[in-house]
């Protein structure tokens, strides 16, 4: 999963006079208190850490707190949820407008319905709330699922995360693992054929029906029978001088 990273750092930790009888649990205590927090100085949230003492001398800082520092150096294991990046979490709550999951069991990420809806339609089975692809009626998303999202923006403040299903790699984690390779060949194909027809529309919209093309797209025993030149037959020839001169019809091709 993308976000995650571990730093090597050279840190001094500053502790109180009576802190020195265990200076080990003290700097353990410190680290600790920054755990699941944003930090700047790291460039992100500290999950984990390993730290070991460079030496036993201390620097003594005067002042009318006095104290000392100690050198040390640190494995830290960061988390930082960049744009665009591709994350992971549990599903523990969704409603028609939006899916809400846990990501490393501290941060969460709400996926609205704008982020969601050209691939997925909410749904009530037994009582139970889910949401299903468009395409593949096995691909869904209900409570307890891990699903794998993209990363849209991240508030370092209260590490909440707004996310995407919108592009094809993402979805049930379980599903994508198992099925992404076989349903890849279905999307592409359909996509393609939707573009193309899309595409003919735009040159000539009130002699193209649509639906009539995706009619015969669902109706092909082999999607790969239909060929690109079944569909630019439908296409309208255009004359400079006289405007549109003549449409062509669709034949249907039969073996």
């Amino acid at each position: 999963m993308e976000g995650l990273k571990v730093s090597e750092a050279e840190l001094m930790v500053y502790l109180q006079p009576s802190k020195s009888i265990n200076v080990s649990n003290a700097i353990f205590d410190e680290l600790t208190s920054m755990l699941f927090k944003f930090n700047e100085t790291f460039d992100g949230v500290l999950l984990a850490y390993s730290a070991t003492t460079n030496d036993e001398l201390a620097k003594i800082l005067p002042g009318l707190h006095p104290c000392f520092g100690v050198r040390i150096k640190a494995q830290l294991l960061l988390f930082h949820p960049k744009p665009s990046m591709i994350l992971e979490g549990k599903v523990v709550k969704l409603g028609p407008q939006s899916i809400h999951v846990v990501v490393l069991g501290f941060s969460s990420a709400t996926i609205t319905e704008e982020d969601m809806s050209e691939r997925f339609d909410y749904k009530v089975k037994h009582g139970k709330e889910l949401f299903a692809s468009k395409l593949n009626k096995r691909h869904k998303i209900e409570v307890g699922t891990v699903v794998r999202f993209v990363v849209n923006s991240f508030d370092e403040e209260i590490l909440h995360m707004s996310g995407s299903l919108l592009p094809a790699h993402t979805g049930n984690v379980n599903w994508l693992d198992k099925y992404a390779n076989e349903d890849l060949v279905e999307r592409f194909a359909f996509s393609f054929y939707f573009r193309e027809a899309k595409h003919i529309i735009c040159i000539h919209p009130c002699g193209v029906n649509l639906y009539s093309i995706l009619l015969v797209f669902s109706n092909s025993k082999k999607r790969s029978d239909l060929q690109m030149t079944d569909h630019r037959e439908l296409i309208t020839t255009y004359d400079d001088d006289d405007g549109i001169k003549k449409s062509k019809k669709h034949k249907s091709r039969r073996s």
